[in-house]
């Protein structure tokens, strides 16, 4: 485990795996898109003051382990990222013939796991995601 972080009156260390997809789980995170929103969250996460760990961009959902300050509520940081993200891929991506403000790239809601003692587990979990999936989907085809 790391060193926990520091505000001005505490220490903290305050890690979530946060997983969440796009909109009617539809496969939108591949080619240019999937190489740039890596990036992005990044930024956006240092703007809450915090820090993504781990992450991994599947064609259909987001992994990642995120560090945030206890200040913030995860709600908070996790809408944040989510809303960003939507409106740049609108504004970056989208189609241009209208305003499209990014509402509808994301699905409302995500599933988000307080992380423990077994971060090395789940930050291998996270790096192994896509090697998971083609296993998995070969097991499909046998079966």
């Amino acid at each position: 485990m790391d060193e926990p972080e520091s505000l001005s009156h505490s220490k903290w260390e305050c890690k979530y795996h946060v997983v969440f997809i796009p909109k009617y789980r539809r496969k939108a995170l591949f080619g240019q898109l999937r190489r740039h929103l890596g990036e992005v969250f990044h930024r956006l996460a240092r703007q809450k003051e915090s820090r993504i760990e781990e992450g991994h961009l599947m064609p259909d959902h987001v992994h990642m382990l995120i560090s945030i300050p206890p200040k913030y509520a995860v709600s908070q940081v996790v809408g944040y990222i989510k809303g960003k993200s939507a409106i740049h891929i609108a504004r970056n991506y989208g189609e241009r013939k209208r305003n499209f403000v990014g509402q509808h790239f994301w699905a409302r809601g995500y599933f988000l796991s307080t992380v423990g003692r077994d971060e090395g587990v789940i930050r291998d979990y996270i790096r192994n995601q896509e090697s998971e999936g083609r296993r998995r989907d070969q097991m499909n085809l046998l079966g």
